[in-house]
């Protein structure tokens, strides 16, 4: 904007908080402007009705402190990404119930291709694996909703039987409303990944109830990484398994597994993974110094344990390593929160294997 239109959108600005702020500074640097004030009211009081006046006039505000004075960044309020119709996150969905049921009905060992009805056998494994995904995916909706962030709704991803092991790659939801504090970014950060490693667990352990155990067979095979809750469920389930023998997953316990697995890797403490605002929320900027040992610590496991890995280690690096800050980074979190976050990183330990899938 040139100066004639600078002054006027300053004097927009004033207008809006002159009752609420001591203005003492303003400053431009070509996109954003930052304003330098000290509150007539402490931060906790005003704040809000700061961030609804700023919103009015269509602006999104982040809050940081310098000793007794105010700094609040303001940037203008982009639109949110969606899709124009509603029938695009029906069609993926539908698209990807497909797809996973194929892959279900290949697990028993259905050829769908001469008989395309018996796809309904894939339901075992379909079925548990949709419900984790929507609980995941419906938990993160139904917060940013409760806390007024306009996301869309899920995107599901669908995969290609026979080449994706799950039929699906998971799904996102889109938002360019950015979190207002670390309170509201633990909520939604967190919601998601212990909704779905309820759903994951249950599944596990009725998946595992009509598992076999049978006697490993010499040679070459495919093998599944067993994290610790994996291993706590299968011992209440199913006991200790003699040696010499292996736990032949039934599809709804692999779903099970599969659960656990994506609650893992969402739980990463990096950029804007789950994981990451769930670190950002308990730990503010020391999450990057966390991300990075965490990113870091990938190569080893990339090169000698699991090649997937190597495929995070790039995502990582996509997605942003350190999370963003939010608008109110000044607002602490409550013990309440606190102890969520905590459980939610109790969950990553829990979920975590090293080597998910190996050769044997």
């Amino acid at each position: 904007m040139n100066k004639e239109e600078l002054r006027l959108e300053i004097g927009r600005i004033r207008d809006s908080l002159g009752t609420l702020l001591e203005i003492r500074g303003v400053y431009y640097d070509g996109q954003n402007i930052t304003i330098l004030g000290s509150p007539w009211f402490p931060m906790e009081d005003w704040k809000d009705d700061v961030t609804r006046r700023l919103s009015e006039i269509g602006y999104n505000v982040r809050f940081d402190q310098n000793g007794t004075q105010t700094i609040m960044e303001l940037s203008r309020i982009g639109k949110v990404v969606k899709p124009s119709l509603p029938w695009v996150n029906i069609f993926l969905f539908l698209l990807t119930v497909l797809t996973t049921f194929a892959t279900g009905a290949f697990m028993e060992n259905q050829d769908i291709s001469k008989n395309p009805f018996l796809i309904y056998r894939g339901a075992t494994f379909a079925v548990p694996l949709l419900l984790i995904l929507l609980f995941h995916e419906f938990g993160h909706y139904l917060m940013s909703k409760r806390s007024r962030i306009k996301v869309s709704l899920p995107y599901f991803i669908p995969g290609i039987p026979g080449l994706n092991i799950l039929g699906t790659f998971g799904a996102i939801i889109r938002s360019k409303a950015p979190f207002k504090n670390r309170k509201e970014l633990l909520d939604v950060g967190a919601t998601g990944p212990i909704a779905g490693f309820v759903v994951s667990v249950i599944a596990l352990a009725l998946g595992l109830a009509t598992s076999q155990v049978v006697k490993e067979i010499p040679g070459q095979g495919i093998m599944l990484g067993d994290s610790l809750a994996f291993k706590l469920v299968s011992w209440l389930v199913m006991k200790e398994v003699p040696t010499g023998y292996n736990t032949l997953l039934s599809p709804m316990a692999f779903a099970g597994w599969a659960g656990l697995l994506v609650t893992m890797l969402n739980l990463l403490p990096i950029g804007q993974l789950d994981g990451g605002h769930i670190a950002y929320a308990l730990f503010g900027k020391k999450q990057r110094l966390i991300a990075r040992i965490i990113v870091l610590s990938l190569i080893p496991l990339g090169i000698f344990l699991w090649q997937g890995w190597l495929i995070w280690l790039v995502l990582a690096f996509i997605v942003r390593i350190p999370h963003p800050p939010t608008l109110n980074d000044v607002v602490p979190l409550d013990s309440k929160r606190k102890v969520v976050g905590w459980v939610s990183l109790i969950i990553f330990i829990l979920c975590f294997s090293p080597a998910p899938i190996r050769l044997h």
